[in-house]
């Protein structure tokens, strides 16, 4: 190992920290605008940098980490905005010495688009350093923390803690960032407890929400009213027509309920957090029902595609093996879910549980396709044996909706509602969370309209015109999944 961390200007012309995982990556010698890689590189870096985390007080424990770069957390600050800083326990390994150059670590703010000028500048080798860009704001660095000049000439160990107090006139999505720009592998532990807030400048009070996060409490609140009141709603059609009423209805009955419940605990969850920076146990109230609800509308999907209760009274296996699936990658989403929640970008696997989130819901989306497809197959199959051509069509019809929206549903909730995020500004972070909400509440009321308890229910009656439906059916076989 190097004795010498001083770093090494011609490195950083051949490599840059990336701003989530801190490793450095390669980088060619050739003009930015010539390299198709790096400016590829740079898109990444910035859409990592612009994952969403949960911002609140937080305590950070950094351990023998040699990352160049290690993000912390994310706010987004208006023009009073306020970062408090109180660091203990810093240590270096190897042990520093007195040569040893502190200018070279230190904490900083940047958004995202500063970050990528930072990036071009050390490619460029404008600056050897991030802390050393003008883009950025420099909150502390480690310099600061020798002692001042003693008179009487007898030496004074350097502090191992800090505290200091960072305002933001600027406002924007910044990112806390650690630096550590010396080479040779130096190793860095402390204890970082980081407070980002936005401060009202009439009443003086604290919003530990970042800017475009402010709504959310209230928007959470309002959609789990409107669960209740569907629940609420529900039970009266039940109590109605109970000739009609199958278990899959008891279980769409539990799934309002769960969904009411989580989107009042994620709203106590917000607001907790806007006036104290904590959750203080209201997340964990928060992670139970969102686990609970996650199964149960995966399940209920697969129970309703399967045609369960209403169509038939049991599970086929290969519809089991599909509940087997399902439910064991809801826990793992959950888990990886709680991960990225609590630990922050600082952690080194932050990136790798992000990955594993995305795929397990991946899986999920497109297993509980699976029996609707099947369904209608055996649909398919039945109306060319049983002689009731207008059964199957009804049925075939409810199936083909069912399966277009299940799409759509996923396909907005998991692709368009991320695009929105990442397009709209960072104070109206709050309209992503809003068409989620919306999205998903428009696919209860559908799922709940197609297949409520009715004793006389369209899908289940028989059309006159036996012959019109039997030509319908013919038809049909030109449906594709």
């Amino acid at each position: 190992m190097p004795t010498n961390h001083a770093i090494d200007p011609g490195s950083w012309c051949r490599k840059f920290p990336n701003p989530t995982t801190g490793h450095l990556l390669q980088i060619s010698h050739e003009p930015m605008a010539a390299s198709p890689f790096a400016a590829a590189l740079l898109t990444v870096s910035a859409l990592l940098l612009a994952f969403p985390v949960a911002a609140e007080i937080r305590e950070t424990l950094i351990r023998a980490d040699r990352r160049n770069i290690i993000p912390l957390d994310e706010f987004g600050f208006s023009h009073s905005g306020v970062l408090e800083l109180n660091v203990s326990g810093i240590a270096f390994d190897p042990p520093a010495s007195s040569e040893l150059d502190l200018s070279q670590l230190g904490f900083f703010l940047s958004t995202i688009d500063a970050w990528v000028h930072v990036l071009r500048q050390l490619q460029d080798l404008d600056v050897t350093c991030a802390l050393q860009a003008d883009l950025v704001k420099l909150a502390f660095s480690f310099d600061r923390l020798k002692p001042p000049s003693n008179p009487a000439g007898v030496e004074v160990a350097r502090s191992s803690s800090f505290s200091t107090t960072f305002r933001v006139s600027d406002p924007g999505q910044y990112t806390l960032v650690f630096a550590n720009c010396l080479g040779g592998g130096l190793k860095v532990s402390m204890d970082v407890r980081s407070s980002m807030y936005n401060v009202d400048q009439l009443t003086g009070e604290r919003s530990y929400l970042s800017a475009g996060a402010t709504a959310l409490p209230s928007i959470f609140f309002l959609f789990g009213l409107a669960y209740a009141a569907l629940a609420a709603g529900w039970i009266t059609i039940l109590l109605r027509k109970r000739a009609a009423v199958f278990r899959i209805h008891y279980f769409m009955l539990a799934v309002l309920l769960l969904k009411a419940v989580n989107l009042l605990a994620e709203a106590e969850d917000k607001s907790y957090i806007e006036r104290t920076g904590t959750a203080h146990g209201w997340d964990v109230l928060f992670y139970i029902f969102s686990f609970l609800k996650g199964i149960s509308l995966f399940t209920l999907i697969v129970l309703i595609g399967t045609g369960w209760s209403f169509l038939k009274p049991y599970l086929a296996d290969r519809e089991k093996k599909v509940l087997m699936v399902v439910i064991p990658l809801q826990v793992v989403a959950n888990i990886a879910q709680v991960v990225i929640d609590e630990s922050g970008p600082y952690a080194q696997d932050w990136v790798t549980w992000k990955q594993v989130l995305l795929l397990v819901d991946v899986v999920c989306c497109c297993a509980v396709l699976f029996p609707i497809v099947w369904s209608i197959k055996n649909l398919r199959e039945a109306a060319r044996s049983d002689g009731k051509a207008a059964v199957n069509l009804m049925k075939l019809t409810l199936f083909r909706q069912y399966y277009v929206v299940v799409i759509c549903y996923i396909y907005f909730t998991r692709v368009v509602v991320y695009a929105l995020m990442t397009i709209t500004s960072y104070q109206y972070q709050w309209t992503s969370d809003a068409a989620k909400e919306l999205a998903t509440l428009a696919f209860y009321v559908f799922t709940g309209y197609k297949f409520r308890p009715e004793v006389h229910n369209p899908y289940f009656a028989i059309d006159e015109e036996e012959d019109a439906a039997a030509e319908a059916l013919k038809l049909d076989d030109e449906f594709e999944l």
